[in-house]
């Protein structure tokens, strides 16, 4: 019958009528960017974070990208990531003249390895820049000793993982910044870019928002130089009718990942791929990544595609392999777990409007690629 790999539909159907609303309250308003409904949106999405600041921006790339500006980060300056996930992560490190600095990483969470990461600080490392991938958290407490005892501060990639917690702590409120991206197809989505930073930090929240809006202080006054990172009104307005939503609907991929585990438990496809696990903390599950060893990947991909099953590769290409890093990126430790992980990696359907019949022809179509 083929499964879709995010029907966006199931979503947005069901709040259509109140998110036209929405759009239409902005349109009376007439006040398009920044305003009422990004100042209301900053506020309940740090209430839902239990953040002291969110401050809205133009999207996750621009959340990193702003986070690492309001540290300094330039020219000469070092910045550990990972990787193993989006190009953004990167080159946002690599935009601003410094170089990004690849530790390997955990191959369960496919998250960086904390030892990794303390191997490739140097005297001049100026950040770390931990990704959050597919919603789970990384390992905050030896990041975030590593961060405190070597004096670099750690900024959380967040941009898949809204929601997901760490010690009972959400992310994004643990290191230095923590970055979110609202791209249509996460967790949270608006209907466009969007993005968010959040600090517990007043001065350093105030720097974000000076540096979102060129650099200015007073109208035509700039001590700065910033850019036009500001988050879109109407895109705040959509956001704010979506956010008390989220906890059910994140409810909902957290029932589809457990069922996954269950069936493919069931089948005995547990010893035959590696299949994800929820982890210490809070898994948001914002993609249920399996890995399908033995070089059998492609036929797995092809039988879906023939099925009609989404499917997708995150990520084919481990980023101190691209080209675009090729004389700008250092990778100490070579990096052989992200490496492996690109050739193995497939992720299933798992968003809201997965059925349980879906779910049983995805693990049947699954099962039977591997057999052939």
């Amino acid at each position: 019958m083929g499964v879709p790999f995010v029907d966006l539909s199931v979503i947005h159907d069901p709040i259509r009528t109140r998110v036209l609303a929405a759009i239409e309250d902005v349109f009376k308003r007439e006040r398009y960017i920044l305003g009422p409904d990004v100042e209301a949106f900053e506020r309940e999405v740090a209430a839902f974070l239990n953040s002291n600041h969110a401050i809205g921006v133009s999207s996750g790339t621009d959340a990193v990208l702003l986070a690492l500006m309001a540290l300094g980060v330039g020219p000469g300056d070092e910045v550990v990531t990972t990787p193993f996930t989006f190009v953004a992560s990167a080159n946002t490190i690599a935009r601003l003249g410094a170089t990004p600095v690849f530790a390997d990483i955990d191959p369960e969470s496919f998250n960086l390895d904390p030892k990794s990461v303390e191997a490739a600080i140097t005297p001049q490392t100026k950040a770390i820049v931990a990704v959050h991938l597919f919603g789970r958290s990384s390992d905050m407490s030896a990041l975030g000793d590593i961060a405190s005892r070597r004096g670099v501060p750690l900024i959380e990639d967040c941009a898949q993982a809204i929601g997901a917690e760490w010690g009972g702590r959400r992310v994004g409120t643990i290191g230095t910044f923590g970055c979110f991206s609202f791209f249509p197809a996460k967790n949270l989505g608006c209907l466009g870019d969007g993005g968010l930073v959040t600090t517990q930090d007043e001065a350093l929240a105030q720097r974000i928002r000076t540096l979102r809006a060129h650099g200015s202080t007073a109208r035509y006054m700039y001590d700065s130089i910033g850019g036009n990172f500001r988050l879109d009104a109407l895109q705040a307005a959509i956001l704010r009718v979506k956010l008390p939503e989220l906890e059910g609907w994140t409810q909902t991929r957290q029932d589809n990942a457990l069922e996954y585990q269950v069936k493919l438990r069931a089948k005995g496809l547990d010893k035959r791929i590696g299949v994800p696990k929820s982890g210490p903390g809070r898994h948001v599950w914002n993609q249920f990544v399996v890995r399908i060893p033995d070089g059998k990947r492609s036929e797995v991909f092809d039988a879906f595609k023939d099925a009609s099953i989404g499917c997708a590769v995150y990520y084919p290409v481990a980023l101190h392999r691209q080209r675009c890093f090729e004389h700008i990126g250092r990778a100490p430790s070579g990096c052989p777990e992200s490496e492996r992980a690109c050739h193995e990696v497939l992720a299933l359907p798992i968003a809201p409007g997965l059925s349980p019949e879906g779910q049983d022809e995805v693990i049947e179509v699954l099962a039977q690629a591997l057999d052939a």
